[in-house]
């Protein structure tokens, strides 16, 4: 192989370079290429482009085909820290996603984007109060005025018998610092953003195109400051209630005017998305927001004087004063703006056959989700904190003695909502089996027509695979499901305000004992933990077994592809710098004499469509595109109508001048067709109708020659070395070095 071609450039004028891009699974990049030894010819260490040492021949296995892969999985995990991160992290991202999961129009889209923004605002104030609960009431309030829990803890009892503003103020350095620490994790070291931008813009009118254009690090900036100002804000609201207790003195009221001033100010800004969205040569809101926060912090610093120097006496016994009812109040106002965002969603319901989940509520579903989650995360901590200050009280008396209501409560209505989504997933699964194996079985029947006798079990086993395949149509419908009734409980927490307990509302009204109650709530509480850890070591599984995260991966991908348009601490999306990087790395090709076979597999082919938007014709007209396992039409049309819709996959496939083949399996759960089986009103010759292929899987249901098992059913898993796979790319690499047509303009 040439110089030119070792260091990433064509090795001769006219070869055609197959490009790779691997999916959720956190593939080598010699596994990508299906080499052992490869070498990195551009980008970095998270993402880069990588070739065999020596040169190979492509998928096509003709000669002038250079193989290269572009391996991205390091950009949304990375180290263990990073990745554990986002568990802790998964109410934001989830609450992140929603905003982009908007239905298309521009009639309902600032209305979406406020609602979704102040959603995520609530999250922070959620954290706070969580921190709060756990540092200002259960520690500063309850435990240093108690020599039982202070007993045999040195690292507490100094402060035990000091004045309560001194607790108060020493102990709100905690949730203080749990700020910093969110604020200084979203704050990602500087780089040369221009390095991953695409080489023109403006070439794709359409909303996928726009997919890794953004700048959003200002956007990102101005949230962030509305975030932290808005944080230390609560916990002002905090420290002023508790001051308040016995009277609000002058002083008292003069800083709550103030606080309030601030939260009212995150707010509307928050409520202006043509405002806060200005492009990134607007500094004057930049000043703003960061004018913002640091009046917050100042006033934080005088909140937390006040109540150290304040002379008027603390009103003694029970909880922190005024936090159950800071909480409830959140919980209110988390239900109410959850209750908006459906009714907008309804209101922009697309009616058709290829319309958004159940009515459009996808984005409702998602954020519903994050506020549960959140509330149950929230709970949890505050919870066990309690029953480790509690010594050898049980969990379900410290529910009674111990935490907010309001917290009991949350966990009642989370607990009711996982259990009744099983349940209901249960019965749905059951029901709709036989119509999903009678499906397989028609699918088996017409790919294995005359199997032989031996082929009984093995023909079982493939339906069974087909039939669980199938499952993916309903995870969505029982999603909303889940979030209905998530809201539900988020709104059922609200009656903590009228201090009752979950065991005597139900004993009253359902007849069902009260200490029963009492225990599921307990139990409640520590399924809640195990959940917590389990999603910690699928964290940890997923970012040492490639096997296991090519299962759970696709959550991460899904989150962490999108901008943080709505929750500044969420994940960083990696997609601003994967598509502009492959636009730029194919635009180098072409214009070196190449012409590129770009090939994705599972989300792999959601960031080469995306690519493809951002190509200028001269470019496309020497592009083709293979996807396999692609998810683009079963999922992101769905969950993202705004996104990838008809229009948007038609004009990929008008660029790249149809040299596209999709390959898909019937017995893959993520991946499907990218066009209709049958669209309405087909036309004669419409090349969309050649784009999709599907592959019997497994190739065999009986053992070939020379080997003792059957062929594996192969579902969603990458199929580079497979006959089918490198038939197409053979029959794509040979258009692609058919005279090329003039480009066309391409809207």
């Amino acid at each position: 192989m040439s110089d030119a071609a070792a260091r990433g450039g064509p090795a001769a004028s006219g070869d055609v370079v197959e490009l790779r891009v691997h999916g959720a699974s956190r593939a080598s990049a010699g596994q990508v290429l299906d080499l052992p030894q490869v070498q990195q010819v551009a980008g970095d260490r998270s993402g880069g482009f990588y070739r065999p040492a020596r040169r190979r021949p492509g998928a096509g296995g003709a000669e002038r085909v250079t193989l290269e892969a572009y391996r991205w999985a390091d950009l949304p995990a990375g180290t263990v820290a990073r990745t554990l991160s986002l568990v802790f992290l998964l109410p934001f991202m989830l609450v992140n996603v929603a905003i982009w999961m908007r239905p298309p129009g521009r009639g309902s889209d600032v209305t979406v984007r406020s609602l979704c923004r102040l959603l995520a605002l609530t999250l922070t104030a959620l954290y706070v109060l969580a921190c709060a609960g756990v540092a200002l009431d259960l520690i500063a309030w309850k435990c240093t005025a108690s020599p039982h829990c202070l007993a045999g803890r040195s690292w507490l009892s100094w402060l035990g018998g000091r004045p309560v503003g001194l607790r108060l103020a020493v102990l709100a350095l905690v949730p203080a610092a749990a700020v910093g620490l969110l604020w200084r994790a979203s704050t990602r070291p500087g780089r040369v953003f221009e390095a991953f931008r695409a080489p023109e813009a403006d070439v794709s009118a359409h909303q996928l195109g726009t997919v890794g254009r953004w700048d959003s690090e200002p956007l990102v900036g101005r949230l962030r400051s509305i975030h932290v100002a808005a944080a230390f804000a609560t916990l002002d609201v905090t420290l002023l209630a508790a001051r308040a207790g016995p009277g609000a003195s002058a002083g008292t009221l003069a800083l709550a005017v103030v606080t309030g001033a601030v939260l009212v100010t995150c707010v509307v800004l928050l409520c202006t998305p043509p405002l806060i969205d200005r492009a990134a040569t607007d500094r004057r809101l930049d000043r703003v927001t960061s004018t913002l926060r640091t009046v917050a912090l100042i006033l934080t610093v005088v909140v937390t004087a006040h109540v150290l120097a304040g002379p008027a006496p603390w009103r003694e016994g029970g909880g922190l004063p005024g936090y159950d009812a800071i909480l409830t109040w959140l919980f209110v106002t988390q239900t109410t703006l959850l209750a908006a965002l459906g009714a907008v969603l309804l209101c922009r319901r697309d009616r058709g056959p290829d319309g958004t989940p159940l009515l459009g509520l996808g984005a409702l579903a998602v954020a519903a989700a994050a506020i549960s989650l959140a509330v149950a995360y929230s709970a949890e901590l505050v919870y066990r904190v309690a029953d480790f200050l509690d010594r050898d009280a049980p969990t379900a008396v410290a529910i009674t003695a111990g935490p907010p209501r309001a917290y009991t409560w949350a966990i009642f209505g989370f607990f009711r909502a996982v259990l009744i989504t099983l349940v209901v997933a249960g019965l749905v699964t059951l029901f709709s089996r036989p119509r999903r194996l009678r499906a397989a079985a028609a699918i088996v029947a017409r790919d294995y027509p005359d199997p032989p006798p031996e082929a009984g079990p093995r023909l079982g086993q493939v339906r069974q695979a087909v039939a669980r395949a199938r499952f993916t149509e309903i995870l969505i419908p029982l999603a909303v499901v889940y979030a209905c009734l998530a809201g539900i409980g988020t709104a059922t927490t609200t009656l903590g305000r009228m201090e009752v307990w979950p065991g005597d509302v139900i004993e009253r009204y359902a007849g069902v004992p009260a200490d029963l109650v009492t225990f599921l709530i307990a139990f409640g509480s520590w399924v809640i933990a195990a959940i917590i850890l389990g999603l910690v070591l699928g964290a940890i599984f997923a970012y040492r077994t490639a096997e296991f995260r090519r299962h759970v991966g696709i959550l991460w991908d899904l989150g962490t592809f999108w901008p943080r348009a709505a929750h500044p601490f969420a994940p960083p999306c990696y997609a601003e710098r994967s598509v502009p990087e492959l636009a730029r790395r194919i635009t180098f090709l072409v214009e070196s004499g190449n012409a590129v076979l770009l090939t994705g597999h599972s989300h792999g082919s959601v960031l080469a469509a995306a690519t493809m938007l951002q190509l200028p014709p001269r470019v496309s007209s020497r592009v083709a595109l293979l996807t396999y396992g692609s998810p683009l039409r079963r999922l992101y049309a769905r969950l993202y109508p705004a996104y990838v819709d008809d229009d948007a996959l038609r004009e990929i496939g008008a660029r790249v001048g149809w040299r596209w083949l999709n390959l898909w399996r019937a017995t893959d759960p993520v991946g499907g067709r990218i066009f209709a089986a049958h669209p309405p009103a087909a036309r004669a010759g419409d090349p969309a109708a050649a784009v999709d292929r599907r592959l019997r899987d497994p190739a065999a249901v009986v053992a070939p020659p020379g080997d003792s098992v059957p062929p594996p059913i192969q579902g969603h898993r990458p199929g580079e070395s497979d006959q089918p796979f490198i038939e197409a790319a053979r029959e794509l690499v040979a258009r692609l070095r058919e005279p090329p047509d003039p480009p066309d303009a391409v809207g």
